[in-house]
């Protein structure tokens, strides 16, 4: 398939749902690798928690594509706009 190719609904809500489970599961390598290099590579802990939230917002974005509505906004000063 070329990226000139039309795809139905259903093939890009596939692709969607399987960005989705990637960012997930990349989000908790990089979570899982900023715990065990807390103690002794600050630096390198930090960066890789980095890395853990970017998977994270991707996740979340992609998340809410396929379900809308399921997670509520969680940071401070941030409202809601419907």
């Amino acid at each position: 398939m070329r990226m000139t190719d039309g795809v139905d609904g259903d093939e890009l809500l596939r692709r969607i749902q399987r960005g989705r489970d990637r960012a997930a599961e990349e989000q908790r390598l990089w979570a899982d690798r900023a715990q065990s290099l807390a103690a002794g590579e600050p630096e390198r802990a930090r960066e890789a928690a980095a890395s853990a939230r970017a998977y994270e917002a991707v996740w979340r974005v992609l998340d809410e594509i396929v379900r809308p509505g399921a997670h509520p906004v969680e940071a401070e000063g941030v409202r809601r706009v419907t």
